[in-house]
């Protein structure tokens, strides 16, 4: 059975809100500030500000200050890291799925004889 962590971050939670998403994307190539992330939506700084504040909690981006200016990078071995944990977890899921078929199956056959 996979091993839940309680310090592994929680992607999912991060991924869950298209804005969240959409500002990885724009982080996808380079670093911003928060007023060029601001500037790419309709919504206030506020509001991007949380949602930012999330991305940072879950570890899915990263922040440097630089001078005056604070700037957001898209944390990659994070993503690489929970893609991976999660191709595990559906590997797991399909495997018990698998065994189970492979029971039901075997029972029918035997039934059949």
């Amino acid at each position: 059975m996979l091993e839940v962590r309680d310090t592994m971050p929680d992607v999912y939670r991060a991924l869950s809100d298209s804005t969240r998403r959409e500002i990885m994307k724009l982080l996808k190539d380079k670093s911003l500030t928060q007023k060029e992330i601001v500037e790419a939506f309709d919504i206030s700084q506020p509001a991007i500000k949380k949602h930012l504040t999330i991305l940072l909690e879950e570890e899915i981006i990263t922040v440097t200050v630089q001078g005056k200016y604070r700037l957001y990078t898209l944390n990659r071995d994070m993503l690489q890291q929970a893609f991976r944990e999660m191709l595990h977890y559906i590997g797991d899921l399909l495997d018990d799925q698998l065994a189970s078929l492979k029971k039901y199956v075997e029972k029918g056959e035997m039934k059949d004889d």
